[in-house]
């Protein structure tokens, strides 16, 4: 695969994007918990810190820069985690390029499940809270479950992800080239960027696989309710209709 040449010309061969919104008090507990698990298992690697807030998530993981190779985006305003997501995959270099939530909802130990299957050819590996191998350490709330369901009724018939079961786990992978494709056409800043890559993914014959995960609920309630999904219902009709730009 294209990880063997990119790591012999000094290439990460993995670039790992953290979204991350007033996450102080978690940044450096999740960075350094990357950095344990990956440096001893000989990995390659480039950590992309995406902060907006004026919590000081940015200057905490900025003081890491000694200790490891991270670097930070990201400016005072509240721009989205879509945008940040974007601009932190844009600004990668690795092989492989992902991105993983800075709550650590789900632990990097899951790479080893995401891999292999680059190597059985597949341009996309996400994770899944929904397939076969997904385990949840804590039940969410009924409310969330069924806010849940209902997004999926109508997403997949508005956008067509008919073979999707989680579109918006945190914790997705893609080959570089593939990366640099998606991001570089896709507009969505908010919560619905999941949503819009992987229906460009469809779009362009990307393969996708999608695997179980072990996710911890944290109980995490910033996301408005009502507020925030007449947002996502708005945005998930401009990715109906939105006419994107052809792969190259």
């Amino acid at each position: 695969m294209e990880g063997t040449d990119a790591a012999m010309n000094g290439i990460p061969r993995l670039s790992l994007v953290i979204p991350a919104f007033n996450e102080v008090a978690t940044i450096q507990r999740t960075l350094r918990a990357i950095q344990t698990y990956l440096e001893p298992r000989g990995y390659k690697y480039e950590l992309i810190v995406a902060a907006d807030g004026t919590d000081g998530t940015r200057e905490a993981a900025a003081a890491l820069r000694s200790e490891m190779p991270v670097s930070v985006l990201g400016q005072p305003q509240r721009r989205g985690k879509g945008r940040g997501v974007r601009e932190g995959m844009l600004a990668a270099t690795g092989d492989i390029c992902g991105f993983l939530d800075a709550d650590y909802k789900v632990t990097i130990e899951e790479i080893e499940k995401v891999l292999p299957w680059f190597q059985h050819g597949y341009d996309i590996v996400i994770g899944s809270r929904k397939v076969a191998g997904a385990a949840i350490n804590a039940q969410r709330p009924w409310y969330r479950r069924l806010g849940s369901t209902g997004f999926a009724l109508l997403m997949r018939p508005l956008v067509g992800l008919w073979g999707i079961a989680d579109t918006q786990c945190g914790f997705k992978f893609f080959r570089g080239h593939v990366a640099r494709d998606l991001f570089s056409r896709q507009r969505i800043d908010g919560y619905m960027f999941d949503v819009e890559i992987l229906a460009l993914a469809v779009r362009s014959g990307y393969k996708i696989k999608e695997i179980g995960v072990h996710w911890q609920d944290d109980g995490d309630t910033r996301l408005q309710l009502i507020r925030g999904n007449w947002k996502n219902l708005k945005d998930l009709v401009r990715i109906r209709f939105a006419r994107h730009t052809s792969a190259a």
